[in-house]
């Protein structure tokens, strides 16, 4: 089963593979032009219960000196009066505006699926939504939803006829231990291969099935495999046995499977391109010529085999694991996938570990919002379209637009100023710079989702037909040219990306609220706010990954060696900034882990620091608050990083997330820059400014 829902990547280096292990990613946009919408129900915003945040005096404790703590300084108050709730492991701007975009989403759905001649996108979104929230229904059916996967599995009968099986799911868009999909070619990125990557692994990272630090996780683990076999008709004593047998299986799998460190910061990781000829020689018991096959793809004359020593092992482990073995880690892995969606008590069972254990959530999200969510993985476009019509207005694109235009132009000039880069690499990197594309708000064109069927029946079967959906229509984007229109994020999600295989930076219309975007607001609050979001994604394409990517999008070395030794200096002085701060029980933030974001933070805050001093020449603007423009420019990028943290949500942060904890993203990148000293009057040897000789200047 493919349905738990992956989040949304702030960085597309993932490739858009994340191939996470089945297909769980929203499927991309579509090359069809939609006919204009339908008008959508209009939702009063007046009424929204969310509140903004936005800089407030009364906020400040200014007990606390920014120069000693600019997060204390600005949000330690706000965040002191605002714990997670129950149902969340995290709490801040980020999550505010995502409660507030679910409002939004709620009442058109609401709308949506109330009406009885609704056709196209609004009868699928009224299909999931009103099959989603009948909670008796899908308590009375049980396990039936899934019963006759469960029954193809238990007719197992030998590693042949594993790999067969395996290969009839993936074809169904119902993937298991590893993960297949389009993406361009690194190395011509304008056509679009498969990748295949490594998968399988109900625990976060690899660590987790090794490290000491996480024994009490691992036992927690076992339980739960347990507790879901038990609810899938095993008797206890089985079930502590297979329970045992998958996370030996599991474990296996996670020994040659790579870090979350290894596959963020090496992007190469994810390019191996190889024949079918040589892929079925490493991996002679699941041949890939069948698999294309069997999946209805032409036979390419490469495709990249990603993290090939894990299909390694998945094609030894087809021939020596038991069978019984097997069919206990598919029995297991079906059923907890689709727990989320089934009756009550699988999906507290599912949410008890994966919730309330692993990241310290207290209380289920209500069922309300778990739907929407499902909608939005699998199709979140359609639901965008819907979105877009009450909650962006023409006028945030056109001013995103400018907001847009002033970074580049800031960003140029501090290209051209770079004292450490030659000119040859300079040249490169302005051609890269003029080649980035913007996209605001919402797709240009709408994917076209004809074809797909939902009903009044069953929410698991209407979730089995999307699936099956996306999943067909990613596999026909394999060998075909790359649609550089296409959007790997909804308009209603609060993120933004950049994406180096169409060097393209991506702001959707749900984060153009305070405290990033006001149009309302001084200047300083923006360019604080969405204008550093923007230079953070316009550096991603000079980080220590973006930077491996060119102008077209390919993945090309543009550096010289001197250069590309200067440009190692610095970001090692920036993973040594960031392994010294101790988030949490001992743990620090790994360096090398989030270095990408770090650069990236440092770089779009001096980028936005820079474009605000080139509005502000051609005006005078007084204090306000007793605060100047300066001062209120680096206020709102703390507020920005406003976030409350759940203890165990955090740990599992620091082993898997590459951004580094909301705080020292606060206080990491202004502790570089001298702007941000002068601004508060602050002294060498104030916390918040770094000495000389330990100051990181890269972009």
């Amino acid at each position: 089963m493919t349905f738990r829902n992956l989040k949304p990547l702030t960085l597309a280096l993932a490739v858009t593979v994340a191939l996470a292990a089945c297909q769980k990613a929203e499927a991309p946009a579509d090359t069809v032009a939609a006919p204009e919408p339908a008008p959508a129900p209009l939702v009063d915003l007046a009424t929204l219960k969310t509140p903004l945040i936005s800089l407030q005096a009364a906020d400040l404790d200014t007990s606390v000196s920014a120069c000693t703590d600019l997060d204390q300084f600005v949000n330690a108050k706000w965040l002191a009066a605002n714990p997670v709730p129950a149902d969340r492991t995290t709490w801040g701007s980020f999550e505010l505006l995502a409660e507030r975009s679910l409002e939004i989403q709620q009442k058109l759905v609401e709308n949506l699926a109330a009406r009885t001649d609704a056709s196209g996108t609004a009868k699928l979104i009224g299909d999931v939504w009103a099959t989603g929230m009948d909670e008796a229904a899908i308590n009375a059916a049980g396990l039936a939803p899934i019963q006759p996967i469960l029954d193809s599995i238990a007719a197992l009968e030998s590693g042949e006829a594993v790999a067969e099986w395996l290969r009839a799911s993936y074809a169904k868009g119902q993937g298991y231990v590893f993960g297949f999909g389009p993406s361009p070619d690194f190395k011509n990125s304008t056509l679009n291969i498969a990748y295949a990557g490594q998968g399988g692994l109900g625990l976060p990272d690899k660590g987790y099935y090794f490290d000491d630090k996480h024994a009490a996780i691992r036992e927690a683990y076992v339980a739960h495999i347990a507790n879901i076999l038990k609810l899938a008709g095993a008797d206890e004593a089985t079930a502590a046995e297979q329970a045992k047998a998958v996370m030996d299986f599991e474990t296996r799998l996670a020994k040659v499977s790579m870090s979350s460190e290894e596959l963020s910061r090496d992007v190469s990781k994810y390019y191996n391109p190889v024949t079918l000829a040589d892929a079925d020689a490493l991996t002679p018991n699941f041949p890939w010529s069948k698999f294309f096959e069997s999946q209805g793809v032409a036979a390419p004359e490469m495709f990249s085999l990603a993290q090939p020593d894990f299909h390694k092992e998945v094609s030894a482990m087809l021939a020596d694991v038991p069978v019984a073995t097997w069919q206990a880690y598919l029995r297991y892995q079906a059923v907890d996938n689709a727990a989320p969606f089934l009756a009550d008590a699988f999906a507290q069972e599912n949410f008890n570990f994966y919730g309330k254990t692993l990241r310290g959530q207290q209380e289920m999200q209500p069922r309300w919002k778990r739907v929407l969510n499902t909608i939005n993985g699998q199709m979140g476009e359609a639901l965008g379209q819907e979105y877009v019509q009450v909650a962006f207005s023409p006028e945030a694109k056109e001013r995103m637009q400018q907001l847009v235009g002033n970074l580049s132009e800031a960003l140029k000039a501090r290209i051209e100023n770079l004292e450490w880069m030659g000119e040859d690499t300079k040249a490169k990197a302005l051609e890269k710079w003029a080649a980035f594309t913007p996209k605001i708000g919402y797709p240009d064109k709408w994917r076209d989702w004809s074809g797909l069927q939902t009903g009044r029946d069953s929410y698991v079967a209407n979730l089995m037909a999307a699936n099956a959906f996306n999943y067909q229509f990613n596999l026909a984007k394999i060998g075909q040219p790359v649609d550089k229109t296409e959007w790997q994020m909804s308009p209603q999600t609060v993120n933004a990306y950049y994406n180096p295989l169409a060097n393209e930076i991506v702001f959707p219309a749900a984060i153009l609220q305070p405290p990033f975007f006001d149009a309302n607001a001084d200047d300083a609050l923006n360019y604080g706010g969405i204008g550093a979001v923007i230079g953070h994604e316009m550096i991603h394409g000079y980080d220590d990954q973006g930077s491996r990517f060119g102008a077209s999008g390919n993945f090309e070395n543009w550096w010289s060696d001197k250069d590309k030794t200067g440009f190692e200096e610095r970001t090692g002085k920036l993973v040594a900034q960031f392994d010294g701060y101790e988030s949490i029980d001992g743990l620090h933030v790994n360096g090398k882990l989030t270095l990408g974001e770090n650069i990236a933070d440092l770089g779009g805050l001096a980028v936005a620091y820079d474009a605000l001093q080139r509005e502000l020449s051609t005006k005078k603007v007084a204090e306000i608050d007793g605060y100047t423009q300066d001062q209120r420019f680096f206020m709102n990028w703390a507020t920005v990083w406003r976030r409350n943290f759940k203890p165990e949500e955090l740990k599992v942060r620091l082993q898997t997330d590459p951004h580094a904890p909301a705080r020292f993203r606060a206080i990491g990148a202004p502790s570089n820059l001298p702007v941000f000293a002068a601004a508060f009057g602050c002294k060498e040897g104030d916390a918040m400014v770094r000495p000389a000789d330990a100051q990181v200047a890269i972009w």
